[in-house]
């Protein structure tokens, strides 16, 4: 189940400590953008919570789409944006609509891969380099 926090250690073995999806390298730490998800209740007619999406991170203020291959800065961690996360069925069993909802501008938010170790914590300046 998702546990929110307003803090994480992301590493280079787990991404999000303690997070068991986080191991493949590539796709370490899932980022969506917090305009984008808005974009989405918009057009799903309502507010749904943005851990339906299943991501690590919700960031504000950030563009993601054409990101792929830019560096992502939130606090001291740098990641490297590896791919846009494609919605899967998940998402409509989630909420009916969801997954069509997402496809538009990178909705579905990024994957990460990360190059530098630290603690992020809400507040934290964001950057896309």
């Amino acid at each position: 189940s998702m546990h929110l926090l307003d803090k994480a250690n992301i590493t280079k073995s787990f991404g999000v400590e303690n997070d068991p999806r986080g191991k493949r390298p590539s796709r370490q730490v899932t980022v969506v953008s917090s305009e984008s998800w808005a974009a989405v209740c918009a057009d799903l007619g309502k507010e749904i919570p943005w851990t339906l999406r299943r991501a690590n991170l919700l960031l504000d203020g950030i563009s993601l789409p054409n990101s792929k291959g830019k560096k992502l800065i939130v606090g001291n961690v740098e990641m490297e944006v590896t791919f846009e996360t494609t919605p899967c069925h998940v998402m409509d069993e989630a909420e009916n609509g969801l997954k069509d909802a997402l496809v538009a501008d990178w909705r579905g938010g990024v994957l990460c891969r990360v190059l530098k170790e630290g603690n992020i914590k809400c507040g934290d300046t964001v950057k896309l380099v």
